[in-house]
C-alpha cells in the first residue's frame, strides 16, 4: 500500500483523563478522552482509502449545496440574494479536484448544477458554470428538507470520494413533509456524508436543523443576518475542505460484568453517542465520530464495572480508533487509550473528582439547563425558566464559557452570576433567543 506524504495523512491519538480510584463499594468510573488529529505523521496503511488520494492535494471529496429556495426566500427579496451570494462564495472555496453539485430546495429538490444525477469536479470553468446557475435561482415552493437530503446523499453515492459533505441552509420550517418522513431520510443518509445545516432569519425551527446536524455530525448555527451568510459558507466550505479522513469511529471495548452508562462528545459541542453504538464484537462497540481534519475533540465516558475489594484494580475499558470497511473489516488508526479502576482505602484518593470530567459534567449539565430553561419560557413558566437559566448563568461563569454568557445574558438580567441569580427580560429579540438555543450546546475546553 502506498506511503503518503505529511501533509496528506493525519496521525491520531488518544489521551485519557481520569480519576482511576475508587471507594470500596464503588463501580462508576468516569474518564474524558481526548482524541487529536494532527497532519504531521504519515500512518500508511491506517487510512481509509488511500487510493482515492491526490498527491500533495489531500483526499477527493464531494460536497453538495443544498440551498432553500422556498417562496419564503422572497421576504424580504434581499434574503434570496444573499443566498445566491453565499453559495457562490462557497464555491469559490472548493479545492481543485473536489466534486460538487448545488440542489435547490423546495417541496421537492432539484439539481440544479451540473445535472443529470452527478458531480462537477472542481475547477476554474466549473465553478464559473456553477455561479452562473445560481442566477437562475428563485423563490417558489414549500419546503421538504427531507428530499434535498435524499438527493444529496444520491448524487455523493455517485463519485468514488472519500470524504463526502453537505451544506444545508434553509429558512423556514419543513412544513410539507411529515417529521417522521424527515427522520426517515435522516436515518437513511447517516453515516453516508456528514451534513452542516445553518438556518438564516428567524422563522426557522431550532430543534430541526439542530436535530438535521446532530444526526449527520455536522455543525448547526444561526445566521440571524442574511448579509453574513456569505462568510458563514466560506469558513463552513474551508472547514470541509480541510477534512482528511472519514467515517472514523471509537471503538470502546469492556470486560465481562461491565456495563458503558454513556459515552457523548463534551467538546467542541455536547453531543449524545450512546444509542449510535453498532457493535464490533464481544464485549466491544463503535460510536461514530465523523470526518477529521487537524482537530482536537473531547469525549466523556462512563462505564459501570462490578464492585471489588481494596487493592484491587482492574482495566476497565480499552479505547481505539478505527475506520469500518464495508466489507465487515476495519482499519485501526494505531492509537489506543486505557480507562481504569482501582479500589483503595485513601479517601483524599478516592473522592478526588478528575478536573476534565469535573469540567465537562458541568459543560453538558449547562447545554441541558439552557434547553430546559428556553422550553419552559416558551411554555409561560417564568419561575421554572428562572431557576433553570440561572443556573446555567453559574454553570457558564464558572467554567469561563464567556460566549454562552454574552447570549444567556440577552435573555435574562444578571443580578449575581456566582450564586446564579437572574431575572428574566422582559422583552427578548427572537434572534437573541434562537442564537441561544442553536449554541447552547457549544462548549469550551478544560483549562489546563
Amino acid at each position: 500500500m502506498a506511503n503518503f506524504s505529511k501533509s496528506n495523512v493525519p496521525q491520531f491519538s488518544v489521551d485519557v483523563y481520569q480519576n482511576e480510584y475508587l471507594p470500596e463499594g464503588a463501580g462508576e468510573v468516569n474518564a474524558i478522552v481526548t482524541v487529536t488529529a494532527t497532519g504531521g505523521g504519515t500512518v500508511g496503511s491506517t487510512v481509509a482509502a488511500p487510493h482515492l488520494y491526490s498527491p500533495g492535494q489531500g483526499p477527493s471529496a464531494g460536497v453538495v449545496l443544498m440551498v432553500d429556495c422556498s417562496g419564503s426566500m422572497d421576504y424580504p427579496p434581499t434574503k434570496m440574494r444573499n443566498a445566491r451570494d453565499a453559495t457562490a462564495a462557497a464555491i469559490d472555496a472548493l479545492r481543485d479536484g473536489v466534486h460538487f453539485a448545488v440542489v435547490g430546495g423546495t417541496h421537492v429538490a432539484k439539481e440544479v448544477y451540473p445535472g443529470a444525477g452527478r458531480l462537477a469536479v472542481a475547477d476554474a470553468t466549473t465553478r464559473d458554470q456553477a455561479k452562473q446557475a445560481l442566477r437562475r435561482l428563485s423563490a417558489g415552493g414549500g419546503t421538504a428538507i427531507g428530499t434535498w437530503l435524499r438527493l444529496a446523499d444520491r448524487l455523493l453515492a455517485s463519485a468514488d470520494v472519500a470524504i463526502r459533505h453537505g451544506i444545508l441552509l434553509t429558512d423556514g420550517r419543513n412544513e410539507h413533509e411529515s417529521p417522521e418522513d424527515l427522520k426517515a431520510a435522516l436515518d437513511a443518509c447517516a453515516g453516508r456524508f456528514t451534513c452542516d445545516a445553518r438556518g438564516v432569519g428567524t422563522d426557522w425551527e431550532v430543534k430541526e436543523v439542530t436535530g438535521i446536524a446532530s444526526a449527520l455530525l455536522g455543525t448547526a448555527d444561526i445566521v440571524a443576518d442574511p448579509a453574513g451568510l456569505a462568510a458563514d459558507f466560506t469558513q463552513m466550505m474551508e472547514t470541509a475542505m480541510g477534512k482528511e479522513v472519514a467515517d472514523v469511529s471509537l471503538r470502546l471495548w469492556t470486560p465481562v460484568g461491565t456495563t458503558v452508562r454513556f459515552v457523548k462528545q463534551v467538546a467542541p459541542t455536547v453531543e449524545e453517542l450512546t444509542d449510535r453504538r453498532t457493535g464490533a464484537g464481544p464485549r466491544a462497540g463503535d460510536y461514530p465520530l465523523g470526518s477529521w481534519g487537524d482537530e482536537s475533540r473531547d469525549y466523556h465516558v462512563c462505564v459501570e464495572v462490578p464492585p471489588a475489594n481494596l487493592g484491587q484494580e482492574m482495566l476497565a475499558a480499552r479505547i481505539s480508533l478505527v475506520i469500518p470497511q464495508s466489507d465487515g473489516s476495519v482499519q485501526n488508526l494505531g492509537a489506543q487509550g486505557l480507562v481504569r479502576a482501582v479500589w483503595t482505602d485513601d479517601m483524599a484518593a478516592s473522592t478526588s473528582i478528575n478536573p476534565q470530567v469535573a469540567h465537562y459534567t458541568g459543560q453538558a449539565e449547562l447545554a441541558e439547563v439552557i434547553q430546559e430553561g428556553l422550553d419552559l419560557r416558551k411554555a409561560g413558566d417564568i419561575d421554572g425558566a428562572t431557576a433553570k437559566l440561572g443556573r446555567a448563568v453559574q454553570l457558564a461563569s464558572a467554567s469561563g464559557n464567556a460566549d454562552t454568557a454574552k447570549l444567556l445574558a440577552k435573555v435574562v438580567d444578571v443580578v449575581d452570576a456566582a450564586t446564579g441569580t437572574v431575572r428574566l427580560k422582559a422583552k427578548v429579540e427572537e434572534a437573541d433567543e434562537m442564537t441561544l438555543e442553536t449554541r447552547s450546546t457549544k462548549t469550551v475546553r478544560v483549562k489546563k
